[in-house]
């Protein structure tokens, strides 16, 4: 694929958003100010440093986006938690103890190398979910370490045009960023890139600062050959171009999709998000003329307007402290001189809670808050812990479903494709490969957890009803329905217990059979001093 191609369709995707980027750069100036302007102007650097904040007056919507991160944060990737499991699709191969172990020295690598400073993973990933919020969609790069393992980027959203497929699934993303003329050798003369123009070697020398623009473009490979073991075998192809001399710098590719784009909530016909900050656009732009209003009737009342008759009394008028203003009461001492009476501060207090209720209430805010307070004083039991949990797994799981599929689970393949080209994984056993075995993702964050602990809390309340059942009868036979064979290990799952700490199947009957044989051996104990007897009364004739 030519560059004048490449640098066309990025040029044309770029151009059918239009509208977006100014709703996203209204957006910006409201709720994320740090990223205004950036997607008014192709020098993003000269925004460096400058001040943004100059026309927001309120605070809360920027507050409640924070919160919002760490919500998703702290409910999808949490920082000191493993959110995730990668599983075979053939769940009975678990049953195989050396498979079970594999699976979780992969998801033990993960978890490691995803920790590593160099990777760079939870800050990146706090971006994405800022971005999500703020504009209602998330553009996150994933690519190996030079130095081994992983490495992620946030891409800004004025960098990134992208495309889906007839499915609606994104496969294509170009992204237009700036280098200087160093920056381009380096990459150049390390081997990463395959060609520069003769323009870019000439100026390097004598302004290496001067910057190009560079479109890195990644869209399926139109012709796959699958006997090649190169890139030209891999299903997605990436392009470096020079849009400022349309020279193509460099083509590889790549085994998976390297880029990970979620949305908040989509539009038909449409391919980019729409975001919590969009559907309390409204009570943000209403709250900050509130707060216009009430700075200024706040002023008002701290320094008020004086009224007074028009006796010339205001000439020498002083509002120093332990200042005489004479003539400032008549001789009946009647004040000559009034303050302007002001509007209701009160009622000006309760129109902005209002809105920033509202706002509070899309960026999920509220949701943790009203939840936290049902809590109560008393520790809760295990059954109210489970019940709580479903119920924030259902309030939150049509939001954060769509990010489990549409950005951790791409990220997860990829990562997964990254760390076994890099040999970082443990060897497949007998078992996997026999079978072809394939993985799938399972998630373990806080929630899915609470979207799973239907289930455990359902075996609890079940436990609850069939021991009260057997007090009052003394009919233990409700019991009976239980299969805690089956129970205990699917609640261990949930419960995120890891393989290695879970007997396998063999030991617990083996565990069982030496329990029975030593209950036989007590019976018998206890049972020999009646058969002595029976035996000593029946006489050695018998």
């Amino acid at each position: 694929m030519n560059a004048k191609k490449i640098i066309d369709r990025e040029a044309k995707l770029r151009g059918q958003r239009s509208n977006w980027e100014s709703h996203w750069e209204e957006i910006a100036l409201r709720v994320l100010p740090r990223h205004s302007e950036i997607f008014q102007t192709e020098n993003f650097r000269s925004t460096n440093g400058q001040k943004k904040t100059e026309e927001m007056f309120d605070s809360s919507a920027a507050i409640a986006l924070e919160r919002f991160a760490a919500v998703m944060e702290s409910m999808l990737t949490p920082m000191h938690q493993t959110w995730h499991r990668i599983m075979p699709t053939d769940r009975s191969l678990m049953r195989d103890r050396a498979t079970a172990l594999w699976f979780e020295d992969a998801n033990r690598v993960l978890w490691m190398e995803r920790k590593r400073s160099s990777a760079n993973f939870q800050s990146q990933q706090f971006e994405s979910y800022m971005s999500l919020g703020a504009f209602g969609t998330g553009a996150k790069f994933i690519d190996h370490n030079p130095n081994g393992g992983l490495r992620y980027r946030a891409n800004h959203l004025s960098e990134v045009v992208f495309d889906c497929n007839h499915q609606g699934i994104i496969d294509t993303a170009y992204r237009k960023f700036k280098m200087t003329l160093r920056q381009v050798m380096q990459k150049y003369e390390a081997g990463l890139f395959q060609n520069v123009s003769e323009k870019v070697r000439e100026k390097a020398e004598k302004n290496p600062d001067e910057e190009i623009d560079v479109v890195h473009c990644v869209r399926p490979r139109e012709e796959v050959d699958p006997e090649r073991a190169d890139y030209r075998g891999m299903p997605f192809a990436s392009y470096y171009v020079d849009k400022t001399n349309s020279v193509t710098m460099d083509e590889g590719g790549y085994e998976t999709f390297p880029y990970a784009i979620s949305r908040y909530v989509t539009a038909p016909g449409e391919i980019y998000g729409r975001s919590p900050a969009m559907t309390a656009l409204p009570a943000i732009k209403v709250l900050n003329e509130q707060k216009k209003t009430m700075l200024k009737q706040g002023h008002r009342v701290v320094d008020p307007v004086l009224l007074a008759h028009d006796d010339g009394v205001l000439d020498t008028f002083s509002l120093k402290p332990g200042a005489i203003n004479m003539g400032g009461v008549s001789k009946e001492g009647r004040a000559l001189v009034q303050a302007l009476p002001t509007g209701n501060i009160a009622a000006g207090q309760e129109l902005m809670e209002m809105e920033k209720r509202v706002i509070n209430d899309v960026f999920l805010v509220s949701v943790f808050q009203v939840l936290i307070e049902r809590r109560g004083q008393t520790p809760p039991t295990a059954t109210e812990v489970l019940e709580l949990a479903k119920e924030k797994g259902s309030l939150l799981s049509p939001t954060m479903g769509r990010q489990q599929s549409e950005d951790l689970g791409p990220t997860i393949e990829r990562e997964v494709d990254i760390l076994m080209a890099q040999d970082k994984l443990p060897e497949l056993t007998p078992a996997m490969i026999e079978a072809e075995a394939d993985f799938e993702v399972e998630y373990e964050s806080p929630l899915s957890r609470a979207q799973r602990a239907e289930e455990a809390s359902g075996l609890f309340r079940s436990i609850e009803f069939a021991t009260a059942h057997a007090n009052v009868t003394q009919d233990p036979s409700a019991f009976d329905w239980i299969d805690i064979d089956k129970a205990m290990p699917a609640v261990m799952e949930i419960n995120g217990v890891p393989a290695s700490w879970q007997k396998s199947m063999d030991d617990v009957l083996a565990l069982r059979e030496n329990r029975n044989q030593q209950q036989q051996v007590q019976q018998m104990i206890e049972a020999a001093p009646a058969a002595a007897g029976i035996m000593k009364a029946v006489g050695p004739g018998l």
